[in-house]
């Protein structure tokens, strides 16, 4: 039985071990970004219309009707659209006073963005003004003045689905926003743009992307599940369309204050993953053995995100129970393939990597990253007083030890900024362990539809993050 049970944990730890060297293969490649001038290279051609979908949004309204109205692309080429939908607040009044054009919509048993989308996609086919591509944000995002610019030049390039840079306009609001936005930073360099090197399909976010009106007309929207952008991208993908993916488009987006707000707010996302997965994860699997096409394979894998989260979770469960049991209790954990010095090498390596993305994508100074890899030296340091195999009581004290005494240095050194910066870093490993239970309370619920609107209380103009 022991046998067993050794063999069995060693093909789950090592399938779990292979799907997260899949992810990290996979984000090496956007480490390299094009330093291109691709918007340069074609004239402002395709006419837009841009779709602000609001529920509720009278604080944040006319800031993102603003930006819009700013963007560095020839007014007649592009129009706003404010769909107020199911509102019970002043946002409709406000967005007309705005200049922007506003469609009411009313119908309280189809709440969500999906729907209120796929309602309005009706209307801009009916209108006389034909529109080569519509454009989706959300109504408290902020948008960079070159966006339309940079949409327009990767649908000159042939894409018929584009999305644009996600990035945080309350970054430092409190430690929730900021773990929102290095996960988005990563996302946005590791995943998008790595896979828009690779030549693979891109992830729509759920705003600031576009859609060739034609495409959306053939395929049809059908998206009005809680995560409308991954269904949606899911169909494109089976019906032989990649994603594009334009970096240099930038949406700001404004991320929750609290740990409550962004539980619902994840919970929401992983009920429509979970959705989603069990709708399409098998046909995309089945197409891509079918045509053996690795686009749709890496898009099969994207959906089933959240049964990834759980058994990374298993995993690094088992391994505790192993490394901290007395006798052993033949469970295989993954560190029996390496030496200890490769291992502490790859924690180090691990730890810095997303401080490097940061560093890289200008979003963390390389004075701070200098103090980062100081820190990342702990494991050396633990593991010289207590051997390569300390019992988790030495591993809880020493590490409490020596953040003390990092923290108190950082005091010295930099006082109050690089203290807070390194405690919402360490933070961001909470929020990043939190996502466990939220998957799995996400795939119990993935039947509920319920919409959880998310209340944006920030006034934040686009010359405030430019």
């Amino acid at each position: 039985m022991k046998e067993f049970f050794y063999y069995f944990t060693a093909i789950f730890q090592l399938a779990v071990f292979s799907i997260t060297m899949y992810y990290l293969i996979l984000s090496l490649f956007g480490l390299y970004k094009k330093d291109d001038k691709l918007s340069q290279k074609y004239l402002p051609t395709k006419k837009f219309a841009l779709l602000v979908a609001a529920h509720n949004e009278e604080t944040v309204i006319s800031n993102i009707i603003e930006s819009l109205q700013s963007l560095d692309y020839p007014k007649e080429l592009y129009e706003i659209f404010v769909i107020a939908d199911n509102c019970t607040d002043n946002t409709a009044k406000i967005a007309r006073k705005c200049g922007a054009n506003v469609f009411e919509r009313n119908v309280p048993d189809k709440r969500g963005k999906g729907y209120a989308l796929e309602w309005m996609f009706s209307n801009i086919f009916n209108m006389e003004g034909k529109y080569d591509s519509i454009a989706i944000f959300d109504a408290d995002n902020l948008v960079s003045k070159n966006f339309l610019n940079e949409m327009n030049a990767k649908l000159c390039e042939g894409y018929k689905v584009v999305q644009g840079y996600i990035d945080s306009k309350n970054p430092n609001d409190s430690w929730i926003t900021q773990s929102y936005s290095i996960s988005f930073w990563t996302a946005n360099r590791l995943f998008q743009l790595a896979r828009a090197n690779l030549g693979l399909s891109n992830q729509i976010g759920g705003t600031g992307f576009c859609m060739d009106t034609e495409i959306l007309k053939q395929l049809g929207w059908g998206a009005t599940c809680l995560t409308e952008d991954l269904e949606f991208t899911c169909k494109l993908v089976l019906n032989g369309h990649k994603v594009g993916w334009a970096h240099h488009a930038i949406v700001y987006d404004e991320k929750p204050l609290t740990l409550k707000q962004s539980w619902k707010q994840r919970k929401r996302w992983m009920q429509g993953f979970s959705d989603v997965a069990s709708r399409f994860f098998f046909k995309l699997l089945k197409k891509a053995i079918k045509t053996r096409n690795f686009t749709t394979l890496d898009c099969a894998l994207y959906t089933v995100q959240p049964f990834v989260t759980l058994l990374l979770g298993v995993s690094a469960v088992l391994t505790l129970i192993q490394n901290n049991s007395r006798h052993g209790l033949n469970i295989f954990v993954i560190n029996y393939l390496f030496a200890p010095a490769i291992w502490k090498i790859f924690s180090i390596l691990q730890f810095l990597f997303t401080p490097f993305i940061m560093v890289i994508e200008r979003k963390l100074s390389k004075k701070l990253f200098s103090l980062f890899t100081i820190y990342s030296l702990n494991i050396v340091v633990l593991s010289y007083i207590f051997g390569d195999t300390p019992k988790f009581k030495e591993i809880l004290f020493g590490n409490i030890i020596y953040i003390s005494i990092f923290l108190l240095f950082l005091l010295i050194v930099d006082r109050k900024h690089s203290f807070k910066i390194f405690i919402w870093y360490l933070l961001y490993g909470l929020y990043t362990l939190t996502w466990i239970p939220i998957t799995v309370q996400g795939i119990i619920d993935k039947n509920k539809k319920e919409w959880s609107h998310t209340k944006h209380t920030r006034k934040i103009s686009i010359q405030e993050v430019e």
